[in-house]
């Protein structure tokens, strides 16, 4: 159906594709204006790109090349790299209300987590009881970090705004501030630090079952790679030990996708290593099982 580029400036190297005939979008976001320690999450969205060609697309999950199934389509770089946070928020929203018009189910590359809150405004609109589930390191529930309520440390705190319901998965690191409003929200439980999660199989299939009734119908994903421990993805701004595995992952993705409404998903906070691709590689093949999860689990 498609072929692939010599020379790739699209999601998977694939060519051929249209806007009008693929039912998935790649939305590269480009912004690393708030950043608190490492830099160049704003150079991710570019790297996982010319990446991704070295991924099969045979995906032994489904026995097919997925792709061919529903068509990937990948969108030019929202130009918001030199915007103030407000800026880069409202041009995000507008472009974000045209895709979910199209019907477009968009897969989001960061660029910095602060980009998430952006597309809240139109997803609310469309899905009114949309819930969250968040796979991060850091509950990024702050309301203000260095000068700005539109820090990423502040992304989830400015998505209550939108939701009622945030699953956190991952978590490992947070301020007595965060700790504060997770006991003035009472949300708490809603919290999986890695222990939580499980160690062996048999809790973290239990823990899978309870966040997937705790989210609604609808749900947007959003993933902060470094939920995922260093070891395996060190190239991330705030990397933090002890985090959870590739399997960990898309054993809970699977089962997100399978029981509910996805309607849209972020990967953020790929912060490239030179001459270290395998970060790259990995968010990459990721982005393309969430795609494939969301056409072929029906």
């Amino acid at each position: 159906m498609y072929k692939r580029t010599k020379y790739p400036k699209t999601f998977a190297g694939l060519s051929g594709q249209t806007y009008k005939n693929s039912q998935a979008v790649v939305l590269p976001v480009p912004y690393d204006r708030t950043s608190s320690f490492g830099k160049g999450a704003d150079k991710g969205p570019q790297a996982l790109i010319d990446t991704s060609p070295q991924m099969e697309l045979y995906d032994r999950e489904f026995d097919c090349e997925t792709y061919e199934k529903y068509g990937i389509f990948t969108l030019p770089s929202l130009k918001v790299s030199n915007l103030s946070s407000e800026k880069m928020l409202s041009m995000l929203e507008k472009k974000y209300s045209e895709l979910l018009k199209d019907n477009k189910f968009v897969g989001m590359l960061g660029g910095e987590h602060s980009i998430t809150p952006g597309v809240m405004p139109a997803l609310k609109k469309k899905y009114p009881n949309l819930s969250i589930l968040q796979w991060d390191a850091h509950g990024d529930l702050r309301d203000s970090y260095e000068g700005t309520k539109n820090s990423h440390a502040c992304a989830i705190r400015r998505c209550y705004s939108y939701v009622d319901k945030v699953v956190q998965v991952g978590i490992r690191s947070t301020c007595q501030e965060e700790a504060d409003f997770i006991k003035e929200k009472n949300i708490a439980d809603n919290i999986f630090s890695p222990r939580r999660f499980g160690l062996d199989q048999a809790t973290k299939q239990k823990s899978i079952k309870e966040i997937v009734s705790k989210l609604s119908k609808d749900v947007y994903i959003t993933i902060d790679l470094d939920g995922f421990d260093p070891s395996i993805l060190p190239a991330t701004g705030t990397p933090e030990p002890g985090g959870l595995g590739w399997y960990d992952c898309l054993d809970l993705m699977r089962a997100v996708f399978e029981k509910k409404n996805v309607v849209g998903f972020d990967v953020v906070e790929l912060a490239p290593i030179k001459g270290f691709p395998s970060s790259e590689f990995m968010a990459a093949l990721l982005v393309y099982k969430l795609f494939n999860y969301k056409f072929l689990l029906k």
